[in-house]
């Protein structure tokens, strides 16, 4: 579980690729993208090892932007395609605040990011660079949040912080029940019974499987990023 006040330790945050866009716009708005990198800088302040995963779907949402045309897996090759993107986008926003920072991408276009190697990415954390993992898993039918679960568990992360439009995990969705509750902890065995959808069942199998907690909060309150990173009790655990 996640303990307080403990700042230096290696932490996976999770972002969505809409963090980076503004009011359903798509591409990448270099507004939220500034924001979003000062409140990183803030955290890799702390001393803390950080590693991210970003999403694509501010630019591309697989098979819902398909439209029937494109299947299934060059749709999700779109999607990480995306995601890298959305990485050089950050790692170029960090380093303008002087933060040392890496991007590692599961398909090979060498020319604009490393390889991922998960040795190079723990040398890179231990050297105090933030570590921006991109591509996705490198495979189709599996989301980034699967990705963030896999990447946490190979780096030995101590938690997954995933980033969030909402407050943490309810019972049932907010945005169309005005009486649902956050929930302020859970299992991860509890959350894949009750088929919660904050994140995929294979990307909780993988944390569970691992022993990584999932911390989940809402990205849109400043300084939340590092309240978290911190061990605050804001949002949701999953344990």
């Amino acid at each position: 579980m996640v303990k307080k006040n403990l700042c230096k330790r290696r932490i996976l945050l999770k972002l969505s690729g809409e963090a980076l866009s503004n009011d359903g716009c798509r591409g990448v708005d270099p507004a939220p993208l500034k924001a979003i990198a000062q409140e990183i800088a803030q955290v890799h302040k702390t001393g803390c090892q950080l590693a991210i995963v970003i999403g694509g779907g501010n630019i591309w949402r697989g098979l819902r932007d398909g439209g029937g045309v494109i299947d299934r897996v060059n749709s999700d090759s779109m999607g990480m395609l995306a995601t890298v993107i959305n990485a050089i986008a950050l790692q170029s926003a960090l380093e303008e605040l002087g933060v040392p920072t890496r991007v590692q991408t599961s398909v090979n276009i060498y020319q604009m990011a490393e390889p991922f190697v998960r040795r190079r990415a723990l040398r890179h954390l231990e050297k105090g660079r933030v570590v921006i993992f991109a591509g996705g898993t490198g495979n189709p039918y599996f989301t980034t949040d699967s990705a963030a679960a896999l990447r946490a568990s190979e780096i030995n992360a101590d938690v997954l912080l995933k980033a969030t439009q909402v407050d943490g995990v309810y019972d049932s969705d907010p945005k169309k029940n005005p009486h649902a509750k956050r929930i302020k902890k859970i299992s991860f065995k509890e959350a894949i019974a009750k088929h919660l959808q904050f994140m995929d069942t294979a990307a909780l199998a993988i944390c569970m499987e691992n022993q990584v907690s999932v911390q989940v909060f809402n990205l849109h309150k400043k300084g939340n990023i590092k309240r978290a990173v911190c061990g605050e009790d804001i949002g949701t655990l999953i344990y």
